[in-house]
């Protein structure tokens, strides 16, 4: 399976966010997935940073000629709220990959018209560049063979006020909204579903004791992640000694799609500033008449298949 693989990877110093690494290092791992280009997006971190981690996490996985790509800086409706990287982010630019020139959406949108019905675009950050690149080239809607996305939470509600919308949607929705809307074939795995796959302490500690390249490094990371997510939310017991999983899970899918049930929905995005920025509304279609589906979106996960699956790659990396 070819793959674009659009992300705002953030996974370059303990404490930072891992999934987006993960997911990353997952595709490479997956040997019946092909990655052909990665693009990267403002969410976890800045584009900026996102770049230079791409670019120092594919030095360390060894992956060469798979080109990086900079994308957007911020949000359609949020142009000034542009964010810079910090000076540990910026000490590693000159060791990083070089991303190659030019901007994310051209060449996802250059790279699926190229390759009609061969090229399945994996998003698991904010849908900026996917949004834009559907208004560069509305024809890729049916030239893409897939997207599948890590986002929204369609059959439940998040557990902060502050953050009504599950983070990707929620920095972003005009873009998700513009995504649902393209009649794009689509697949979302959202916290319905990626709260539920967890890597544990020991899980960390197995790829600690990995006798491979990066495996150790990654289980040191995932134990500083699990520690800086367990002070900032020390009201939720699940996060004292564990962590999700959320972005490897749709990369985990492209090749096991078993691992998860998938049921066509009909969904909407609440756009613009107000208290339910990036709320799902989902239709599940019951009713006498129901909606046109738009989106296929998980309902369930086999997670003890996804973890077995997870760590079999990741610690032969």
């Amino acid at each position: 399976m070819r793959i674009i693989l659009d992300t705002d990877l953030a996974m370059g110093a303990p404490g930072s966010d891992i999934d987006d690494g993960f997911a990353l290092a997952l595709a490479h791992a997956d040997p019946d997935i092909e990655l052909d280009l990665i693009t990267t997006v403002n969410g976890n971190t800045d584009v900026e940073s996102a770049t230079i981690l791409t670019g120092e996490l594919a030095n360390r996985l060894g992956l060469r000629g798979v080109p990086i790509v900079r994308g957007a800086s911020a949000a359609y409706t949020r142009p000034d709220r542009k964010r810079t990287p910090a000076d540990n982010v910026l000490a590693l630019r000159d060791s990083a990959q070089a991303p190659a020139p030019g901007y994310a959406a051209v060449a996802i949108a250059e790279h699926i018209m190229a390759n009609p019905g061969e090229i399945t675009l994996v998003a698991i950050g904010p849908l900026t560049n996917v949004a834009a690149a559907l208004l560069l080239e509305p024809r890729i809607a049916g030239a893409v063979k897939e997207i599948v996305i890590m986002g929204g939470m369609f059959f439940g509600t998040m557990s902060s006020r502050d953050m009504p919308g599950e983070f990707n949607v929620w920095v972003d929705p005009e873009a998700a909204q513009a995504v649902l809307r393209s009649g794009a074939p689509q697949r979302w795995v959202g916290l319905d579903v990626t709260l539920q796959v967890r890597l544990t302490r020991e899980h960390a500690r197995r790829m600690l004791e990995a006798s491979t390249a990066f495996a150790p490094f990654a289980g040191e990371f995932t134990l500083a992640w699990i520690d800086h997510i367990a002070e900032r939310f020390p009201g939720n017991a699940l996060e004292a000694d564990s962590c999700a999983m959320h972005d490897p899970l749709a990369v985990a899918v492209l090749t096991r799609p078993e691992i998860c049930e998938f049921r066509e929905v009909a969904v909407s995005v609440v756009t613009g500033e107000g208290e339910a920025r990036g709320v799902m509304i989902t239709d599940r279609r019951e009713g006498a008449e129901p909606p046109a589906a738009n989106a296929r979106v998980a309902v369930s996960v086999d997670a003890d298949a996804f973890t077995e699956r997870f760590l079999g790659l990741i610690t032969g990396l």
